[in-house]
Formats: C-alpha cells, structure tokens, sequence
C-alpha cells in the first residue's frame, strides 16, 4: 500500500506545480524548470485538455499565456486546427445556406474567435503550411492529367480537349469562319517525323483544317 500511496503524493504535487503555473499570465521557459521531464509531458496533457474546452476569446487568452513555451511544431498543429476548422465550417455553411457565411456565423460554427478568423483570413495565403497544402495538389498533376488521357483515348472529346489544352498541344484563341478553332501555341506538335507548327496550321485552308479534325475525331472514337 505505501508505494501506492507515494505515487499519489507524488501526482499531487505535480498537479500543484501545474494549477500554480497556469495561474501566471504567461509562462515562460524558465517558469518551465521547475518540472522533471515527466512532469514536463503531464504539463502538456494538461494544456491539450484545457485548449481544446475553451471556445473564443478565452482559447485567445489561454494562447497568449503559453505562447511563449509552445514549439515550432504546436504552433503548426494550431494553425493547421484553425485552417481545417474554418475551411469546413465555411463549406458546410454553404451547403446549408447556398450563401457565403458572414463571420458571426463562421465563429458559431468553429467556436473561433473573431479576431482569429479575421487573422487567419487574412494572412492564410502567405502561410508556409497552405503554400505547401498548394504544392502538394500540384504535385498530383500528373496523376490527374494522366487519368484525363486515359479518358480521352476511350473516346471523350471533352477530356482530350482538356489534355491539349493542359499539355500545350493546342491553346487558346481565335476561331474561323467555319466554326474550325486555331489555338496559339508557342510548340509544336510532332507525329512520327512529321512536325505540326502554329506557322504551318496559319496556313491551311478551312477544308484541310476540317480534315484534320474529322482524323483526331475519328481516332478518339475508335
């Protein structure tokens, strides 16, 4: 029974270590010495517990006061909680609404402050975690484009329009009189040996133009 007891002895005076810190209104890294590393990571469940209870100007305030001994990695996980939080709230509300949520609703819906939401609104597309969200869809491009190819080779028009368009095959641009699109690239394409540049295009007549697009018609339709 004494080792038992001991042990709870123990668990109380590190709980009064803590109840005691966080009544400071900020702690610092040193405030922090007075824990063993034990009590250091009981510390830190405590936080996590607390945090994620408070709601509003409170979390705003329970922040400021641990600012100072949060990692480099928490500061990430909270701006990460943020950005989730508010992109689903904003997505969900739409749904719900049709519109897009004002603020008010937005701070309902997460239980984020409004000055954080205004915060992260605003400074959001600087962030290096959202620039690297952004490389991380486009480095799925062509993963993307090559299902796209794969549909246009089982005869959609649509997705191998866009997979010329993507690719550069063909560009963006003028259209003649019979309805025949001559898009502006600076490339070219090659079939075989046989080169296809934008000069060469410029110079076809509308019926040899139409011949064209009946062979990539029918070689998507096969």
């Amino acid at each position: 029974m004494r080792p038992q007891k001991k042990s709870l002895q123990k668990f109380t005076k590190t709980e009064t270590k803590i109840n005691k810190l966080l009544k400071l209104e900020q702690i610092t890294d040193s405030d922090m010495e007075i824990f063993s590393s034990n009590e250091r990571k009981q510390f830190f469940v405590v936080f996590s517990e607390r945090l994620g209870l408070l709601k509003g100007i409170e979390r705003d305030n329970f922040l400021l006061k641990i600012e100072k001994i949060i990692s480099d990695n928490g500061r990430n996980s909270l701006w990460e909680h943020n950005h989730l939080s508010i992109t689903g709230a904003i997505s969900n509300l739409m749904v719900r609404n049709n519109i897009m949520p004002t603020i008010h609703e937005i701070v309902n819906e997460t239980g984020l402050s409004r000055q954080t939401i205004h915060k992260h609104l605003n400074e959001y597309a600087a962030h290096p975690l959202y620039l690297c969200e952004i490389e991380r869809y486009r480095f799925m491009t062509a993963r993307m484009l090559a299902l796209v190819f794969q549909y246009a080779l089982k005869g959609d028009m649509s997705a191998a329009k866009l997979y010329f368009k993507v690719t550069g095959a063909l560009g963006e641009n003028s259209q003649n009189s019979n309805n025949t699109f001559i898009k502006n690239q600076n490339n070219y394409i090659q079939i075989n040996g046989t080169v296809l540049s934008q000069e060469k295009i410029k110079m076809l007549n509308p019926v040899q133009l139409e011949k064209i697009e009946l062979l990539l018609k029918e070689a998507f339709t096969d």
